[in-house]
């Protein structure tokens, strides 16, 4: 398994693709601020819109650009005007999947997608905390994003279409979307310091690639170091300006996440939970789970079950 897969998959999350839009100008659309581990995402798939978030400058946005707001950031979407001038916005009857959502307004038309990304507000905390206020991803005439640009396409023909199934296939296709925006994310240059940066950088691919693969390993700075076919200096010099921390402290954070998602998922007493870990105490690997997560690790497994849903749930 790749990098990205073997680091998404440490940090399971929801996916909801639950309302569409369709608006003439000029129109508002306002999102408040959200709870942590909520990520609201906007697909623009015709038209155009503005962006405002509080003390940044306004951003003009056009079809096939995707936004998502990982730490749930309070923002505005709108087109022509101040709210005073915008037509007010209810619930049409929908034939698709999708709540539907217009307004009156009889200028330029903009189609938008909006859904949200759920996860765990205590396991996703590294994951997140590494990914900017705004993530802004441009697919138009972009041609190494032809695949961002079809599964756009196939989530549009399905909230449109009242098929049968359609609200199966949809959640499946916006599960595919993140790691996709991920994806595309990484060959862009502007990464802020942090995990996805130090993930995106070729110096430090293979010492990444080992902690994530084998995170019990008895690393050390040298060990890793010599994935990399680099100094020990050197590597600690470059993976602290890429990652904006120090390869111990990513590691832990790394041994943190598997040792959560094994609590949550397996019923191996802790003990040996902190063993594949990398910890040979089972008091340490308490402690460090602790501070992590503010509870220890039997806490954190049975707060996990009791929140699993159930069969009955589903029905």
């Amino acid at each position: 398994m790749d990098s990205l897969s073997r680091l998404l998959a440490l940090y399971p999350m929801r996916t909801a693709l639950d309302v569409r839009c369709h608006f003439g100008a000029p129109w508002l659309l306002q999102q408040d601020a959200v709870d942590a581990g909520i990520a609201p995402y906007h697909l623009i798939l015709e038209g155009q819109a503005r962006l405002d978030v509080p003390g940044q400058q306004e951003l003009a946005l056009q079809a096939g650009d995707i936004l998502v707001f990982p730490h749930g950031s309070a923002h505005t979407l709108h087109l022509h005007g101040p709210q005073a001038d915008s037509q007010p916005l209810y619930e049409a009857p929908a034939a698709g999947p999708l709540r539907t959502v217009v307004n009156d307004g009889d200028g330029a038309a903009t189609d938008i997608l909006c859904g949200q990304f759920t996860w765990d507000p205590l396991a996703s905390q590294t994951l997140l905390a590494a990914l900017p206020p705004c993530l802004l991803i441009r697919t138009q005439g972009q041609a190494r994003l032809a695949g961002l640009q079809a599964l756009l396409g196939l989530l549009r023909q399905e909230a449109e279409q009242a098929q049968p199934g359609a609200a199966a296939v949809l959640a499946q296709l916006a599960s595919a979307l993140f790691a996709m925006l991920m994806r595309a994310w990484l060959t862009q240059a502007d990464q802020p310091p942090g995990l996805f940066a130090a993930l995106a950088e070729p110096r430090l691919q293979a010492a990444l690639h080992a902690m994530l693969s084998r995170p019990g390993q008895d690393w050390s700075l040298a060990s890793l170091a010599a994935t990399c076919h680099m100094s020990r200096a050197n590597f600690a010099r470059v993976f602290s300006q890429v990652a904006g921390t120090t390869p111990a402290a990513l590691l832990q954070q790394l041994r943190m996440a598997q040792a959560a998602q094994w609590l949550r998922q397996e019923n191996r007493p802790v003990a040996e939970i902190g063993e594949r870990a990398g910890y040979q105490s089972e008091a340490a690997f308490n402690r460090v789970f602790k501070r992590s997560f503010g509870m220890g690790p039997g806490q954190y497994r049975r707060a996990a079950m009791a929140t699993r849903p159930s069969l009955a749930d589903a029905d």
